[in-house]
């Protein structure tokens, strides 16, 4: 005779969203980067700049794919190397992906975005108004566990120009395909780390916004 136990109802209302949290995260496959073409780079320095006024159409998966690859992907597959240099090869920057679609962090060996949240968390990624709108917001992570016996100072420092070269890749970029963007250092820490799900080592630098220019 098999015995059924039935749980209790407000045991299963507490389970329900858990597990459908976890059935709704799926990586999202990017196209294959479009690595030919784009504006000469003297034009492309000429017209890079800021800009905190965007619209709020989506961006296609194809330039959101050219964009990540732009920004942090491997351009020499033989090595895992990068199209961003990086202090003794530590690698130790992460680009976390806020979409309307829920918060990804950007797998360059694979070419994917993994999914972290399956909500959106576009506003609380910066205090401006417009952050809440754009289309996509991009959260710089250091991984201080990836630099190795560095001391205090020197993590700050290196980590902090990694991703100066990260962004300043995603400003050549968008002034190169017409797009808009602003890096932002006005970031509740704090609070988008536990939201994010960062571990202790994980140090949030910087977050910039791209999208279509209003």
């Amino acid at each position: 005779m098999i015995r059924r136990y039935a749980l209790p109802l407000k045991l299963v209302l507490g389970l329900s969203p858990i597990l459908a949290a976890a059935q709704e995260l799926r990586p999202l496959e990017l196209p294959k980067p479009q690595t030919d073409g784009g504006r000469p780079l003297m034009q492309v320095l000429r017209d890079r700049h800021s800009t905190r006024e965007f619209k709020t159409d989506k961006l296609p998966l194809q330039v959101l794919s050219n964009l990540l690859w732009a920004a942090f992907g491997i351009n020499r597959p033989e090595t895992g190397k990068r199209t961003a240099p990086s202090a003794m090869n530590w690698q130790e920057v992460d680009i976390y992906v806020a979409l309307p679609e829920g918060l990804y962090v950007y797998d360059a060996k694979a070419h994917r975005l993994v999914q972290i949240l399956a909500e959106d968390v576009r506003a609380a990624t910066g205090g401006q108004d417009f952050v809440k709108g754009a289309p996509l917001n991009l959260v710089y992570v250091a991984d201080l566990a990836r630099t190795k016996d560095a001391g205090a100072e020197e993590k700050n420092f290196y980590t902090t120009i990694d991703v100066g070269f990260i962004s300043q890749n995603v400003y050549l970029f968008c002034a190169s395909e017409g797009l808009a963007t602003v890096v932002r250092g006005t970031v509740d820490r704090p609070a988008l780390a536990k939201l994010m799900k960062l571990r202790p080592e994980q140090k949030i630098i910087v977050a910039q916004t791209v999208g279509y220019p209003k």
